[in-house]
């Protein structure tokens, strides 16, 4: 069974998918996601990406760490 087009697999009602979802499970069609190396990334970059959060929370330190989320805090608080 060919990849629907995303339009299509958003607007598949309820017991439609429900019934994609068992026809994976039971394996009569197959689920192939596409991975990123299929949609043209560089899989060094995004490996790269993996590791983004955790690399810049050990880069900076507890001190900044601390003012980022006061900053973030007041953000949220002052926006209401």
């Amino acid at each position: 069974m060919p990849p629907r087009p995303k339009g299509e697999r958003r607007s598949r009602d309820v017991i439609g998918n429900a019934v994609h979802v068992m026809r994976i499970a039971t394996g009569q069609i197959a689920d192939d996601m596409p991975t990123s190396e299929h949609e043209g990334k560089d899989p060094a970059a995004v490996a790269l990406g993996r590791k983004g959060g955790k690399a810049r929370a050990e880069a900076i330190s507890a001190r900044r760490r601390k003012q980022i989320a006061r900053q973030a805090a007041q953000k949220r608080w002052n926006s209401k």
